[in-house]
């Protein structure tokens, strides 16, 4: 009996409070190593995301810019504006007064910008070129670039004399705001691609804006996107202008697009998380376009002399660089 009662008192009296001890350890290493593998998950999944997300705000904007470059120099049925009988050399470039757009909103960015149709493609360097004429939405990045387009567009359609428009025939071209025309109508388009500081959702997150000419006519200035911290823009140039080979490129403002033809441009984007990310800090020196590290660097791209240095922010904000070579189908003429 007695050796029954020990072995039974054996097996009822459970386990050591060291025993215990040894259980609460193992069992709280499982729940942190649980949690670990949870949270750094998590963070791969946000990190994940949030560079998804500047992919996508990359392709939306290069896939706005794209076309219209491609597009540039389309007048119809002329082979380009150089034939077009109301150039603003002759309509008085020199005296706005005579001017087609005079009194209207489409001379808001200057007396003939928007009809200046021979400079299919036309951009700035380093500077919002139409700043005090045509105002950015609210503060241009000071270093960025800016691109002009003009074409007409591709549907032919009524005329109408609150726009703009190109009336294109084979042995004539003519801009028209609401004149009869006896050949094909199609509508002016003149867009000006820029960088804001701002974007109608966040004042402190940069956005890519156009301005384009409309109705009125006049300029309607509208947010592309946000997230577009800088771009920057190089002009593929053909010296002859015949073969429509890029055989150099050149930043805009360089003397040799003076002669020859533009056959392409080369674009930079610059692409900016919203939020930062404090467990991120991004130390890269970015050299893009006319940016370099040779000519130093800035962490302020609206700093003074910040224009062709390369860009080192050193802050939490995720960034993605995007470039593309967009070549003008029209560069020789529809």
């Amino acid at each position: 009996m007695n050796n029954s009662c020990i072995a039974m008192r054996a097996r009822l009296r459970g386990v050591s409070l060291i025993e215990v001890m040894v259980s609460v350890v193992i069992g709280l290493f499982l729940v942190i190593g649980a949690t670990t593998v949870y949270v750094n998950s998590r963070k791969t999944s946000d990190d994940d995301e949030a560079i998804a997300r500047l992919h996508e705000i990359a392709r939306y904007a290069v896939s706005i810019i794209e076309p219209d470059v491609q597009m540039a120099n389309y007048w119809g049925l002329q082979k380009s504006g150089i034939t077009f009988v109301n150039k603003p050399e002759q309509i008085g470039a020199t005296n706005p007064s005579t001017s087609l757009v005079k009194g209207t909103g489409a001379e808001n960015c200057g007396p003939t910008y928007a009809i200046d149709v021979e400079k299919y493609i036309e951009s700035s360097n380093n500077l919002y070129a139409l700043a005090g004429i045509c105002d950015a939405n609210t503060n241009a990045v000071a270093s960025a670039d800016t691109l002009t387009i003009r074409r007409a567009a591709t549907p032919t359609v009524a005329v109408n004399k609150n726009k703009l428009q190109v009336c294109s025939g084979r042995d004539r071209g003519e801009i028209i705001l609401g004149n009869a025309c006896s050949a094909q109508a199609h509508d002016l388009l003149v867009n000006i691609y820029y960088v804001d500081r701002q974007s109608d959702q966040n004042k402190s997150y940069p956005s890519l804006r156009r301005k384009s000419l409309d109705s009125g006519p006049s300029f309607q200035d509208v947010e592309l996107i946000p997230g577009v911290e800088d771009m920057q823009i190089q002009i593929g140039w053909d010296k002859t202008g015949t073969s429509a080979e890029a055989v150099q490129y050149v930043n805009p403002g360089n003397g040799v697009l003076a002669g020859g033809q533009i056959v392409a441009v080369r674009i930079w984007l610059l692409i900016r998380a919203e939020t930062p990310d404090q467990t991120y800090t991004d130390t890269h020196e970015y050299e893009y376009g006319d940016r370099s590290a040779g000519n130093g660097s800035t962490a302020d791209l609206n700093a003074a002399g910040a224009a062709t240095e390369a860009y080192k922010p050193n802050d939490h904000y995720r960034r993605l660089l995007v470039s593309r070579t967009i070549f003008v189908r029209n560069s020789l003429g529809t």
